[in-house]
């Protein structure tokens, strides 16, 4: 059954402006494919409305195990009721979900992630995985001790599985990249096997991109006195020594400037991207593992690439 998890209720002033009321939050609605603390993505979601509610004083409504076309209709519905006029979808699957709907609610401005979206009053929310994945190889590369590094995707569609593969590449041409998916965020399971199967080739350092599955692979590749690269966000008090460092998505920094930038009545409609310069995608701390020389490399090729937009060894 649908759960509704309803948020204390922060009131401001009657504030006189010279925005329209539909250019202010009047309240916030999250959609939830999954319950909250059943992925970390669902969980950095839920934060990031906790973000805006604490920034923009709002209410806030949230509706977990939200995946089917009625299911959204029905809450947008109630959302629609309750004043809320800023809607965001927590993943890909609400792209065309929204787009469905979207005109039938013109007074809402819906919000999803990595999905495309075209016309008014809809915005997509892309993390740029490329470059994320990059980074994440070109260490993991240089870390390797056996030539062999691997990542464990959830679906072949995510851009950081091949920038991980192209930057492990790059900084060593030899590397051999092993990439399997799991073909699902959640099914642990699935990638503890494909873990042990890339352990057998003599895998030694792992990218488990996939946000269901990666405490559990981390927690194994500690088990196995191997390395890993944390997913979404820093794993380093998880895996120890074990986490090189983590590709970090600042899902919740996100939300909160998404409904300050509706507040203020500049969101844009379409599809909206974001990188490192932006201060949305980072990496995490270091493990003691990692070299302090082998740290500094790294950080002065994502200045560059902050600075430049170029990624090395391109």
């Amino acid at each position: 059954m649908t759960r509704i998890v309803l948020i204390f209720i922060l009131l401001l002033p009657i504030l006189v402006s010279c925005a329209s009321a539909q250019e202010r939050v009047q309240a916030v609605g999250l959609l939830l494919s999954h319950p909250i603390d059943d992925q970390e993505w669902n969980g950095k979601g839920y934060q990031g409305m906790l973000k805006v509610q604490s920034a923009l004083g709002v209410d806030i409504i949230v509706k977990e195990d939200i995946r089917t076309n009625e299911q959204v209709e029905q809450a947008i519905s109630s959302f629609d009721d309750a004043d809320v006029n800023l809607v965001f979808g927590h993943g890909a699957i609400y792209a065309d979900f929204f787009m469905n709907i979207k005109d039938t609610y013109p007074d809402i401005h819906f919000v999803s992630f990595n999905g495309e979206v075209e016309g008014d009053n809809i915005t997509s929310l892309h993390f740029e995985g490329y470059p994320m994945g990059y980074f994440a190889g070109m260490l993991a590369a240089k870390k390797s001790q056996t030539g062999e590094v691997g990542v464990i995707g959830a679906f072949p569609y995510q851009p950081e599985v091949a920038g991980f593969a192209d930057g492990a590449k790059a900084v060593d041409p030899s590397t051999n990249v092993s990439v399997e998916f799991v073909n699902s965020w959640v099914d642990d399971d699935r990638a503890l096997a494909l873990l042990a199967e890339m352990k057998a080739n003599e895998v030694d350092v792992f990218y488990p991109a996939g946000d269901g599955y990666h405490q559990q692979v981390i927690e194994e590749v500690k088990r196995s006195g191997l390395f890993a690269i944390g997913y979404l966000g820093d794993q380093l008090d998880l895996g120890g020594s074990t986490v090189l460092t983590s590709t970090i998505q600042n899902v919740e920094g996100l939300y909160e400037y998404v409904a300050e930038t509706f507040q203020s009545g500049a969101l844009q409609s379409g599809n909206m991207y974001f990188d490192f310069e932006d201060g949305l995608i980072s990496l995490g701390e270091y493990s003691q593992e990692v070299p302090e020389d082998v740290q500094i490399w790294l950080d002065e090729h994502i200045t560059a690439y902050k600075e430049t937009g170029k990624l090395p060894y391109q």
